[in-house]
């Protein structure tokens, strides 16, 4: 006869883990390496595991089950997590960092500037903005910063698209972003223990960064206050006509701009770094994005209607994102005891789902290291929340359609155009912060090619 209180206890029960003889060698990739740090105890103790460090629990989730669970299914009993919430200070309360109702407002008022109407007509605004980006690489006689100028194209981009204004004159913004991530991930890891006034290098750059970037932000406010767009439907103007009615404060509006700002061009110039190694490294991808571009587009700009001609592009682009995603950690905190793959989860409990490592599960990822962007070709598919470059569940990336179609575009212009080099002797390595970007920088040579036209025979 089964004990009834049997399921009772099994619910109660922790996920296995790392012992913990192990917080030395757990603290030292907390720090170095964090990708190893998930993917090896992903690998050794399964789907559900606890990393105990130090004071701290962190609860590992890599199924998609899981993940639907955490993401979607029992959302609402998980708000933002580690990195996020240390990112709150220069990020105030934005859409990024916000929970709850304050949260909802906000995606309400945002929303409607990413409606998939509205981003498919931006696509002139985006090809003219790249084209000028590859005009830029061709001038160039010697290397060439990447990162650097897929950053620049990103926050023009941005700017243009969902704030009907200029961010050129704005160059302080890359910087000031690396050094919110740097000090927010510094936080995290240190679980806040650094006194705030100590005066690091890190630190002393955040707070200048913090300043700068709520400058640009009361900037660009003011300038559309004394300029208003009648019926404006970017978002200026959506949130100053949401402040006007219910007294919203300044302050409110510069944390949407921040939070905009740092999630609307670091993520896709992340994927733009990791697309051009990985093309690099793979030479006959970048002969059939050349094909596919000079067969799609010939020579004019592309349009909205070629994303679904250019599907080798689009593929090389969720290929780049499986094994490089932009958000590689999703962080949340269980506010109520929870079960999460019969293991207990206690109230308080920090959860992560993480797309870098549910991205190469073996049970559902062949040869997972591999880049084959032909896994996005076919009828085919992963199970939904095998893969999750943009998240998942109520909170699923709200710019993820302009990122995909900018992202779409740069590759397959730059394809058709141009050939971009690793400078000899480059280590690519990724860096684990807010975004999965490439650490130090991604020198590059640039060399212009003929649009040859696939052979008739071929």
């Amino acid at each position: 006869m089964t004990d009834p209180t049997d399921d009772t206890r099994a619910a109660r029960t922790a996920p296995p883990g790392p012992p913990r003889r192990a917080t030395i060698r757990l603290l030292k990739q907390l720090f170095t390496d964090r990708l190893a740090l998930m993917g090896d105890n992903a690998e050794a103790y399964g789907d559900v595991v606890r990393i105990a460090i130090g004071p701290k629990a962190m609860y590992l989730v890599n199924h998609p089950d899981l993940a639907k669970h955490v993401l979607a299914d029992n959302a609402a009993n998980y708000h933002k997590g580690i990195g996020l919430q240390e990112a709150r200070r220069a990020l105030g309360d934005g859409l990024l960092t916000s929970d709850g109702e304050t949260w909802r407002k906000q995606r309400r008022t945002i929303q409607p500037v990413f409606q998939p109407k509205r981003i498919s007509r931006q696509a002139g605004i985006v090809a003219t903005q790249v084209e000028a980006l590859i005009e830029r690489l061709a001038a160039h006689d010697g290397p060439v910063e990447i990162l650097h100028e897929m950053t620049g194209l990103t926050l023009g981009v941005l700017g243009r698209t969902l704030l009907d204004a200029e961010l050129g004159g704005y160059e302080t913004l890359g910087h000031s972003f690396e050094a919110v991530q740097d000090q927010a991930m510094f936080e995290a890891v240190t679980l806040s223990m650094v006194p705030q006034w100590v005066p690091l290098k890190k630190q002393l750059h955040f707070r200048t960064a913090r300043e700068d970037l709520r400058r640009i932000a009361d900037e660009l406010v003011d300038q559309r206050l004394a300029n208003p767009v009648e019926n404006g439907e970017d978002v200026l103007s959506r949130l100053i006509a949401s402040g006007a009615g219910d007294g919203a404060s300044r302050e409110r509006m510069r944390d949407e701009l921040i939070t905009l700002l740092l999630a609307g061009h670091e993520t896709t110039a992340s994927t733009l770094g990791w697309a051009f190694h990985l093309i690099d490294e793979h030479p006959e991808v970048g002969e059939r994005l050349h094909a596919e571009a000079v067969e799609v587009l010939g020579d004019r700009l592309p349009e909205h209607e070629d994303l679904r001609r250019l599907t080798f592009t689009v593929a090389v682009v969720e290929e780049v994102m499986r094994l490089y995603p932009p958000v590689w950690l999703l962080p949340r905190v269980a506010q109520a005891d929870d079960e999460i793959g019969g293991y207990h989860v206690p109230a308080g409990s920090d959860v992560v789902v993480v797309p870098y490592t549910l991205h190469r599960h073996p049970e559902f990822w062949t040869d997972a290291e591999r880049f084959d962007p032909d896994r996005f070709t076919g009828a085919e598919r992963p199970p939904r929340y095998a893969y999750l470059p943009f998240g998942a569940g109520p909170r699923f990336c709200i710019g993820n359609s302009l990122g995909v179609m900018e992202a779409v575009f740069v590759l397959a212009m730059a394809a058709r155009d141009l050939q971009l080099r690793k400078v000899p002797g480059k280590v690519v390595d990724p860096e684990a912060m807010l975004s999965l970007r490439v650490r130090g920088g991604l020198p590059m040579t640039v060399h212009r090619r003929e649009r040859t036209r696939r052979a008739e025979a071929a």
